[in-house]
């Protein structure tokens, strides 16, 4: 019988100017299951260094940073190097540069008091090409491109040559919905789900579910809250 490999560690860059901060989460990544710490960085130019160099899969980013913050260093290395992901690093869940710094590009997002499994998985989460953002942080970067923008009517038939069901999909993303729970309300597999985004996503060339948001209310397919 021919054994399995191993899945591929992640090799990560860990980006925080707060040194026993760093050092901490360094430590702890050290600990964790398919998690390569790769480097370290003490503030944002030190980190897209760090990437050129390294070519991370993934980078650990603090927002609040010397010479270069986290979200101008997100937006460097998203347009610089595609091939690696950023995951903020926040304090608390509602710091204000969270949203600047999705917009930047950031894939997900973790607080610094985040247990193991919740790294890992958020890690391997935007890996895999879903956004590791909570429900909540979806429903509220809608809110913010609610206030932000007024979008145009409701359009007479789905855009891009979304079929019926890429829209019910795409609608239930912009409600914050993970793959599982799309899959249960609509009654399908969570594969089947996974191919019904990678469709509507080639339709329409967005790259991850924050992407999606923006083009469901930009398209008029989402109304702002009432209020």
């Amino acid at each position: 019988m021919t054994q399995e490999a191993e899945p591929k560690s992640a090799r990560v860059v860990v980006a925080d100017d707060q040194t026993v901060v760093r050092e901490g989460i360094v430590m702890l990544l050290g600990l964790l299951p398919g998690i390569e710490v790769v480097g370290a960085a003490g503030d944002g130019e030190e980190a897209v260094a760090l990437v050129a160099g390294l070519a991370p899969d993934v980078v650990l980013m603090d927002l609040r940073m010397p010479r270069c913050d986290g979200v101008e260093a997100t937006r460097r290395i998203r347009a610089e190097h595609p091939g690696t992901q950023v995951v903020v690093l926040t304090t608390f869940a509602d710091d204000e540069s969270l949203f600047p710094a999705l917009a930047a590009g950031a894939r997900g997002y973790l607080t610094k008091d985040a247990g193991g499994d919740e790294i890992v998985r958020t890690v391997h989460s935007v890996l895999s090409g879903d956004a590791g953002l909570s429900p909540g942080i979806q429903r509220r970067l809608l809110e913010r491109l609610s206030e932000a923008e007024r979008g145009p009517a409701a359009p007479s038939e789905p855009p891009d040559g979304l079929t019926a069901r890429e829209m019910e999909v795409l609608l239930l993303i912009a409600e914050g919905l993970s793959n599982p729970e799309i899959a249960r309300r609509l009654h399908v597999s969570t594969a089947t789900v996974k191919t019904h985004i990678n469709n509507l996503f080639t339709k329409t060339r967005l790259k991850d579910r924050a992407q999606a948001v923006r083009y469901a209310y930009a398209k008029g397919l989402v109304r702002p809250p009432a209020g």
